[in-house]
């Protein structure tokens, strides 16, 4: 057995017990069962809404700009708007076109409803990256605002919905990293092949 299959059974920590579901809203008298409000939205949430409040404080500092700040409140309001469908429209439709579809064709085309069911998972970074360029695009052209300018404030507080959304994918139990032989491994309940380096057993992988 190789030492890193050797470290991962002694070192590594197990999956918290977790569930990628904060609560559950019982909807059975409208006929339509439980509905789960999950980590990962409240990840979008948060994201979005702290994403805002920074670019609003950034947009407030004209020394920042050299003098007259590039965007009003306004501005950074129709931001979070736009950019807010951004995510989710292109986040959705990236997942359809990159993973859904080319991976899942027969079963999409059987079941073609299933491209709406967004609380059944599938949501893409890439599209939701060129749906929040677009986002930007929107907001420069229609408020006349300079878009490489407009660029750095969504550039600035991108990261801040990155943050929240690696959380919700370690909740999630999913993306998880390389095997490692380090103390934070963990070791991931869907990590069906179970083998680091080829060797069967526990595989902590950097989470």
């Amino acid at each position: 057995m190789s030492l890193l299959a050797l470290s991962a059974q002694s070192v590594a920590m197990s999956f918290p017990e977790m569930s990628p579901a904060i609560f559950q809203i019982d909807l059975g008298f409208l006929g339509l069962g439980s509905f789960p409000i999950r980590w990962y939205a409240l990840a979008y949430i948060g994201g979005l809404l702290i994403g805002w409040r920074y670019a609003l404080a950034l947009s407030q500092r004209p020394l920042l700009w050299g003098g007259t700040s590039p965007a009003t409140r306004d501005d950074i309001d129709d931001l979070l708007f736009y950019a807010t469908l951004g995510v989710i429209l292109g986040g959705r439709i990236g997942y359809i076109l990159f993973y859904q579809l080319p991976y899942q064709w027969d079963q999409t085309m059987a079941d073609p409803v299933s491209l709406l069911r967004i609380w059944e998972g599938g949501m893409s970074f890439h599209g939701g990256l060129l749906g929040v360029a677009v986002a930007i695009w929107l907001v420069a052209r229609q408020r006349n605002v300079p878009l490489l300018s407009i660029g750095d404030i969504a550039g600035v507080v991108t990261p801040i919905g990155l943050f929240f959304g690696r959380i919700a994918n370690f909740i999630n139990a999913e993306l998880w990293g390389r095997p490692t032989d380090l103390p934070w491994g963990v070791v991931f309940p869907g990590d069906a092949a179970q083998t680091c380096q080829g060797v069967t057993g526990l595989c902590a992988r950097h989470p």
